[in-house]
């Protein structure tokens, strides 16, 4: 499960100091691919089965779907962490989550997702005043 966040740089090279509290959840390959909100997601290949199973259910004759499932996978990339528990960011995914240099990295219980300090920033102070609210509608629909 992850958890958390932290702040972060990308160095020169577009590579990323993983968290060493999500290096062993992360395990040795993962994938990071296009997130929503103008994130990057990050799954433990386990986890990226499961997501991947779930998307052989979406029907092949939804626009929607297929649309969702070429940028997804399209944009998906596997990835290892050197020795001192990096990973190189493509430009690709940088350029999509507006990575320049500051970073954060969030966890959301069964992926990471990678923000601009910037766009985490804005996005957090959208959410956060209506964070109840949104916990309400949630729950009334559970029911």
């Amino acid at each position: 499960m992850f958890l958390g966040q932290y702040e972060h740089s990308i160095d020169e090279k577009g590579r990323l100091i993983v968290p060493a509290k999500y290096r062993e959840s992360l395990g040795d390959n993962f994938i990071i691919t296009f997130g929503l909100d103008t994130c990057l997601f990050v799954y433990p290949l386990e986890e990226w089965k499961n997501l991947s199973e779930k998307m052989k259910l979406l029907p092949l004759g939804q626009r929607d779907a297929r649309a969702f499932k070429r940028i997804l996978f399209s944009r998906a990339t596997d990835c290892t962490m050197d020795n001192q528990g990096r990973v190189i960011i493509m430009k690709y995914l940088r350029d999509y989550a507006r990575i320049n240099k500051e970073i954060m990295v969030i966890g959301v219980l069964d992926r990471i997702e990678i923000w601009s300090k910037d766009v985490w920033q804005k996005y957090f102070e959208e959410v956060k005043s209506s964070y109840e609210d949104i916990a309400e509608r949630i729950y009334e629909q559970e029911r």
